[in-house]
């Protein structure tokens, strides 16, 4: 009888606690949001628009909206070329980037109808929501291929590497290849031995006037779960194979990480750092993790370690090297059509 009451007491104390936690929990958050939209559950960790979570919830002054093309048009004709990006909700950023990208695709491919797809679908419909502007995540994009009748599709991503996202997208596409007579996608900005040497040289370029020999200049990338986030190692060994010894590597999300970076600047002797992202796009990573006024910022964690620090807001897509290597990615992509 005994043995009976304890086992009700134990019963009861486990249905509070149960009950307890279940009115204390909280949604997880993330973030990321999926690859290829709502209907895709599982969350990537390399994207690059940031943390799309805070961007729903906070009005950001990003830019005038009206400035930017969603090149979501219809008559696009038999043949189209596809650019696939993350997506940022930072309008001058994602013209000066994005937009920029899929202007020197159109100015390298006149026969090719030029049009744009986001994976990110939060940042679709936060731009939506806050401007009005109307961008196609992928599968409206090839929905709305298919209903024009093209017949040749073209996607090049602006991915950096061929990872969760990439993937993501390589599927989504699979999925319609009944509704074209051909597609072909492109590789992602980091893929061939020349490719790692190209950027490498555009980091170089675009940080010259800061390399006095007492500044250390840092590139933030987001990183990912995925194997491919090797990518940043081995821009690390390329830019100090060409003797660019200052010149260090770090994710928001992966490794090598903010306390990795800063223990090779300290082994240096280095009075300055120069903060840049290494993205496509200048987002919220950039401005906030990066630059940001919070006190685990790179910024003020370099600040607090006694350097004087410059950041740099400009993504990757801003420079006319970068957007060449994907058009010429484009290029192997179209001809492999033929």
């Amino acid at each position: 009888m005994k043995m009976t009451k304890w086992l009700t007491v134990l019963a009861v104390l486990a249905m509070l606690i149960a009950l307890a936690s279940g009115c204390s929990s909280q949604p997880s958050s993330t973030d990321e949001t999926p690859a290829t939209g709502a209907e895709n559950g599982r969350q990537p960790v390399e994207a690059e628009g940031g943390k799309e979570n805070m961007e729903d919830t906070e009005d950001y002054t990003t830019g005038d909206a009206s400035l930017d093309n969603p090149r979501n048009q219809d008559g696009i004709g038999e043949t189209e070329l596809l650019v696939v990006s993350f997506g940022t909700s930072y309008n001058d950023n994602r013209r000066l980037t994005i937009g920029a990208i899929e202007e020197a695709m159109e100015a390298a491919f006149p026969e090719l109808s030029v049009r744009r797809a986001f994976t990110s679908q939060i940042i679709i419909d936060r731009v939506k929501n806050r401007d009005g502007e109307v961008i196609d995540n992928v599968g409206e994009a090839l929905d709305r291929a298919a209903a024009n009748g093209v017949k040749a599709l073209v996607v090049q991503p602006t991915h950096l590497m061929d990872g969760l996202e990439y993937n993501d997208l390589v599927n989504e596409v699979a999925q319609y290849s009944d509704a074209f007579a051909s597609i072909s996608i492109g590789e992602p900005l980091l893929t061939s031995d020349e490719d790692f040497q190209t950027v490498a040289k555009v980091l170089a370029d675009i940080t010259a006037s800061y390399d006095d020999g007492k500044t250390a200049i840092c590139f933030m990338g987001h990183g990912t779960e995925a194997e491919s986030n090797t990518i940043y190692a081995r821009m690390q060994r390329v830019l100090a194979d060409n003797g660019y010894s200052n010149y260090f590597i770090g994710t928001v999300e992966a490794e090598p990480t903010l306390d990795d970076v800063l223990a090779l600047v300290q082994a240096g002797d280095y009075q300055r750092v120069v903060l840049e992202p290494m993205m496509i796009v200048a987002g919220d990573h950039a401005n906030n993790d990066m630059a940001g006024d919070e006190e685990a910022s790179w910024k003020n964690v370099f600040a607090s370690a006694g350097y004087e620090v410059e950041c740099v807001l400009k993504g990757l897509g801003e420079f006319e090297s970068i957007q060449n290597l994907l058009v010429e990615h484009a290029r192997a992509a179209a001809d492999a059509l033929n």
